[in-house]
């Protein structure tokens, strides 16, 4: 990445956030009965078969670009749903900038859409909209499908085939989802199941664009746009430096990945 792109505020602010996430929260579980475990395992019974069984393809060329051939038009419908909202957010932002006042309409959508991305504020008005644009934009369809090749093991782990989940999110109420037989001792997280591969990305870029643990990610794509570029995947990876306890070396490695698979990752 071309580090002279990005502003100085913004690695200012990486250098924070590392620190400050360095240790992972976690929150004590809650009691769930049998019922509700015989009901998540169906449930991952059906979502296993309903999957396409990438390890049955042996050429791994043919592997990979099937893999993101299934992701990709998701991962696309996703984006135009996030950003239809930002279009509307600019154009209220103009409506606001005009000295025009927002009828009920608009504001209840703003609200709802502030609902959505974890965001707070006491009114709306510029500064407000302003903000929530940074967190309500895309996130490259590369980088989505890249991090799900990784997290997933092209779609082949257990968290993908049993619970649709591409992206290694965690939940932290017992009997939320599945637990890792490589958990910790004393930790108490599972790793989230979905009812859609849908929901898992909608749930995954959710997370991108409104968890604290992402703000370096946020910060770099805004401070981007702000000098006229659009926003790509290789420059985007270095704000996922939470994401994995590896930091570094799983940016490197998401790096790495976007470079040895960029003919798969263009649309045939």
């Amino acid at each position: 990445m071309k580090t002279g792109r990005i502003g100085k505020f913004t690695l200012a602010l990486g250098s924070v956030i590392v620190i400050i996430y360095g240790l992972r929260l976690y929150f004590l579980p809650t009691t769930v009965n049998e019922q509700h475990e015989l009901v998540l395992t169906a449930k991952n019974r059906q979502q296993a078969q309903a999957l396409p069984d990438f390890s049955a393809i042996k050429d791994i060329p043919s592997r990979k670009q099937a893999f993101f051939d299934y992701l990709r038009p998701i991962v696309q419908k996703r984006n135009t749903i996030i950003g239809e909202q930002r279009s509307f957010l600019t154009s209220t932002q103009r409506t606001l900038e005009e000295g025009h006042q927002l009828d009920n309409a608009a504001r209840f959508r703003v609200k709802k859409i502030a609902k959505e991305y974890q965001f707070s504020f006491t009114r709306i008005n510029k500064k407000t909209i302003r903000n929530l644009l940074k967190r309500v934009d895309v996130v490259p369809i590369d980088l989505v499908l890249v991090q799900a090749a990784n997290e997933s093991g092209w779609g082949s782990s257990r968290f993908a085939r049993e619970g649709l989940n591409f992206f290694g999110q965690w939940c932290f109420t017992k009997g939320c989802g599945l637990v890792p037989s490589s958990r910790t001792k004393g930790l108490s997280h599972e790793v989230s199941v979905f009812d859609s591969v849908e929901d898992s990305i909608a749930s995954y870029m959710r997370n991108l664009n409104s968890n604290g643990a992402y703000r370096l990610f946020r910060s770099i794509r805004a401070d981007l746009r702000n000098q006229g570029f659009e926003p790509a995947a290789a420059e985007l990876a270095y704000g996922l430096i939470n994401y994995s306890e590896r930091q570094e070396a799983y940016i490197d490695e998401l790096l790495d990945m976007l470079r040895h698979n960029k003919k798969y990752l263009v649309k045939k």
